[in-house]
């Protein structure tokens, strides 16, 4: 069998249509719609809260800090500040009567200028002010109540936010890790591991930060910026249209960022999953590279990948390095102008000093979303560059959906036939060629050939690992592509050249498909694979756990471990790629035995390189660069003469 085994290079992607990806996540978030929801609730009142902080203080400066009140139609030419006293007040009577000199009195009201209340002693300025004191510890009060609300709010959004992105998240690797599995093997020639790797995971990481902190913390940004705008406006019209000029700078700033940084935002998820390749291809290929003392160079082209990594990171600092600077300057800009006119207009009594100090918290706060933004951008196109590559390999077609009318059982196995199939891993390039044959139930076929001549192709398509090219084959007469693949394989055992075992216990992988077997029955597979004495030679037997792809355990033992697997799932057709060609002879006796077994009364498909062990076979199909060119039982062929007659005589007098 030839496979294309050029792994595609990562698609350097053109323009992204975020709003078309964005429609694309939304069906992960709407199950957690009202998490989502709430967590804006939350930052709407979070938001408010904020916004009433220079509020707070500018009343507690202006009323209750300041005197209150301004001459300006008084009698008092000369202007400055005042403090308006009730002379009906006991205390503030007393007051009077003490300084007389300091105070003018109206019909309505006394004052005393700013400067005269310096020469009060402090029990008599208490007094006066009783009512300001009384309102700045109310006021404060306030003030601490909206900061622990903050708190409290902070606190529960975020809680709210993590919780429902990592419900998304959950789902959508759930949806990727499901769709891989389903994916067709072509698919995996095409694909290295760490590439998928890096999808599940870093990548759906990635995304996280787009649910718990870019979503709501936008729509916080978005209501600050609008809220402090209006309140600007209102407090001083003029002051806040003035400060507003810095804006279409950083609007255009930000614009010409965002093109840029979009790039290099891709350019680094490519070089995350091909650094990770490289990394998995050195881990699975250690022993070659070791052998062959291949680490030097093999860190040469390591560290090649690593440098360009690094330098994609430097662009997207370099970016940064520009961009927060020039932000920050014009918000310092801004805030300088605030100064600068808010400060005469005060000096010339045409604002507070309490205004003064919101519109200079209002500016700082302004900046900070905009600041936040450029960030919440950074997560924005750090998700967008990962979820480009999530939904295109989510886009990635799997195995056509067999038609409903065909998901019912097809019934006993009782004949597999390939009608003139073609099969070609690559278009133009045909591995298997007009095959015509029928294999019939308790029949025991030996497909036999050269390497290369397309044996293993002709396996796979049995198990629709792959689908022909060209013809058809059907299973008791129907077309294969309308029976559910989960159905097709539920009848078929294949125990291959290279068995492959996962990380667990010995049980898990013996009845790795095989649920609610009782004591009994698990014995009786054990002892009919010949698997008892290994489990028997194990410290903790059945719960021994093994490595990773079984590697604690020998190739003989793999196989056994195989043969047994293939057991549990007492299936209608087995398929042998030449199970016994990497063990030694004493176990290729146990292995034999319990191939016997498993074979005894059940359709079996023999992939043979070594041609003796085809010799027993009912019939022996011969290929040749994909083509069946003789078909018969041992002593037919060999009486023919053929391909298959030198084929074993070559192999007589060199074994393999």
């Amino acid at each position: 069998m030839r496979f294309d085994y050029g792994y595609d290079e990562e698609q350097r992607l053109g323009k992204a249509y975020d709003w078309g990806l964005f429609r694309r996540i939304l069906p992960y978030a709407a199950p957690h719609r009202f998490k989502l929801a709430l967590s804006m609730m939350l930052v709407v009142a979070l938001t408010l809260l904020e916004l009433s902080v220079p509020l707070i203080t500018k009343e507690i400066i202006d009323r209750y800090i300041l005197p209150t009140g301004r001459i300006g139609e008084s009698a008092d030419k000369a202007g400055g500040q005042v403090l308006l006293v009730d002379p009906e007040d006991p205390d503030a009577a007393a007051v009077i009567a003490r300084y007389p000199r300091w105070f003018r009195i109206h019909p309505d009201h006394a004052e005393i200028r700013l400067e005269d209340m310096a020469k009060l002693d402090r029990s008599s300025l208490g007094r006066l002010r009783q009512k300001d004191l009384a309102g700045l510890g109310l006021t404060s009060a306030l003030f601490l109540g909206v900061i622990i609300a903050i708190f409290v709010f902070t606190f529960l959004q975020r809680m709210v936010m993590e919780i429902a992105g990592n419900l998304i998240m959950h789902d959508l690797r759930m949806g990727l890790y499901g769709h891989i599995q389903n994916m067709p093997l072509r698919f995996f020639t095409k694909n290295p591991v760490a590439r998928l790797v890096t999808r599940v995971t870093n990548d759906i990481q990635n995304m996280h930060e787009l649910f718990t902190s870019f979503f709501s913390m936008l729509f916080k940004d978005i209501f600050l910026l609008i809220g402090i705008a209006v309140i600007l406006l209102v407090m001083e019209w003029r002051l806040a249209l003035l400060t507003f000029l810095v804006l279409p700078l950083v609007v255009s700033v930000t614009i010409v960022f965002s093109r840029r940084v979009r790039d290099v935002f891709r350019l680094l998820r490519i070089q995350v999953a091909e650094i990770n390749t490289r990394f998995s291809e050195t881990i699975g290929g250690i022993k070659v590279i070791q052998a062959f003392s291949r680490q030097r160079q093999n860190e040469e082209t390591f560290k090649g990948l690593n440098h360009e990594n690094y330098l994609a990171g430097m662009r997207q600092i370099n970016l940064y390095a520009v961009f927060m600077p020039v932000v920050e300057m014009l918000g310092v800009t801004a805030t300088a102008i605030v100064i600068w006119v808010g400060g005469w207009n005060v000096l010339d009594q045409l604002m507070s000093i309490g205004v003064l100090a919101a519109f200079l918290a209002y500016m700082r706060m302004f900046f900070r979303p905009i600041r936040d933004m450029a960030e919440k951008y950074n997560i924005l196109q750090n998700a967008m560059s990962s979820a480009e590559r999530i939904f295109l390999l989510m886009d990635t077609s799997g195995a056509p959906k067999p038609e409903t009318s065909a998901m019912d059982s097809v019934g006993p196995l009782k004949e597999i036939r390939f009608h003139d199939v073609s099969l070609a891993y690559n278009e133009g390039e045909p591995v298997l060629r007009n095959i015509d044959l029928a294999i019939n139930s308790g029949e025991t076929i030996a497909i036999v050939g050269a390497t290369g001549s397309g044996k293993t192709s002709l396996v796979n398509l049995m198990v629709r690992f792959y689908d022909s090219t060209e013809g058809r084959l059907t299973v008791n007469g129907m077309d294969i592509t309308r029976i559910p693949p989960a159905i097709v394989r539920s009848r078929i055992a294949l125990v291959m050249q290279d068995p492959f075992l996962f990380s667990g216990t010995l049980a898990s992988n013996i009845f790795f498909s095989a649920n609610g077997l009782g004591d009994r029955e698990r014995q009786r597979i054990l002892a009919a694979s010949c698997c008892q004495e290994l489990v028997d030679r194990l410290p903790d037997g059945l719960e021994t756990r093994i490595g990773e792809a079984g590697a604690t355990l020998s190739s003989g033992e793999r196989q056994l471990v195989s043969v047994a697997r293939a057991f549990s799932t007492d299936p209608e057709l087995i398929i042998l790629d030449e199970a016994t060609s990497y063990v030694d002879s004493a176990t290729e006796m146990h292995l034999q035995k319990a191939i016997g077994n498993l074979t005894q009364g059940r359709t079996c498909i023999v992939v043979a390189h070594r041609l003796t062990t085809a010799r027993s076979a009912d019939r022996i199909v011969v290929l040749n660069n994909g083509i069946i060119v003789e078909s018969g039982n041992h002593e037919t062929l060999m009486d023919a003469g053929g391909y298959y007659h030198r084929l074993y005589q070559l192999q007589a007098v060199s074994p393999p």
